[in-house]
This record gives C-alpha cells, structure tokens and sequence, in this order.
C-alpha cells in the first residue's frame, strides 16, 4: 500500500488512486509507516479528539489547522483555502487547483508551483482537496494536466 487516506467518505473511493487504502479506525494507522497519508478535516477531528498512539509517515496531506499531536511526517503538505496552504484553489466558480510550493511527490519528483483548471467534478472543488491531492502526488502528470 502506498497511500492511505482517514475518514474517507465512502463515495469517494471510486475516484482513490490505486494503491490507496480507506482508513476507518486510528488504529489501523498506527500498524504501517505510510508513504503518503492523507487526513480529511472529519479524520484531524477524530485524531484529535481521540488521542491513540504515534502515527508516522513521509508525506502528510492534511488540511491547514492544527495537525493532530500524535502525527509524525517527514514532510506536511497542507491543504485548504488560506494563501499559506500549500495545496488550494485559485477560483471556486470554475476550480482550478493552486500548487503555491514545489510539493514532493512518492516517486522523488516534485510538483513545481502552478495551476490546474479541473474537469467537473462529483462535488464542491473545496471539499474534494484531500482527493485531489492524493491523485496530484500520485498519478502521472502528462501534458501540465491535473490527472
């Protein structure tokens, strides 16, 4: 398993990248070093008020409030729609997503800082951040379009 997203809506999981894996209890986090785990806003939320053991991972996708104390990440990339986020959306009425910052990417290439108009998509651009971050740092990119 490469990646695992927490709190995962289930209709979500259609559009996972390969290798992703659907967390539902903080436990499971706790039995893997994960190369790329991603938090949506719900799984920070029940980290946080949960407490639990060290979780540990390379690469964090998490949104920008306050990470949870029990996370350790060699790197944060931080989501949402604050200027500061390293991953945000540079329009809402037709989404395009925003790199502010080089991003590390599983493979050892980087995402250099631009900016990628979106397809539709099955829900509001602000809610499907972790989603999107996950295919931006896994899947291919070809041609400077968002996989």
């Amino acid at each position: 398993m490469d990646a695992a997203i927490y709190k995962c809506p289930r209709e979500w999981a259609y559009l996972l990248p390969p290798g992703t894996r659907r967390v539902r209890r903080a436990g499971e986090l706790e039995e893997h070093i994960w190369p790329l785990l991603a938090l949506t806003p719900e799984g920070c939320r029940a980290l946080a008020e949960g407490g639990g053991g060290e979780i540990v991972c390379r690469l964090l996708l998490a949104p920008g409030e306050a990470l949870p104390a029990q996370v350790r990440a060699e790197t944060v990339i931080s989501y949402g729609l604050s200027p500061r986020d390293s991953l945000t959306l540079s329009s809402l009425t037709r989404p395009v997503l925003c790199v502010q910052r080089a991003l590390p990417r599983l493979d050892g290439a980087a995402v250099d800082a631009q900016e990628f108009p979106l397809p539709a998509l099955p829900g509001p651009a602000e809610t499907l951040l972790p989603l999107l971050g996950l295919r931006l740092l896994q899947l291919p990119l070809t041609e400077g379009r968002f996989p």
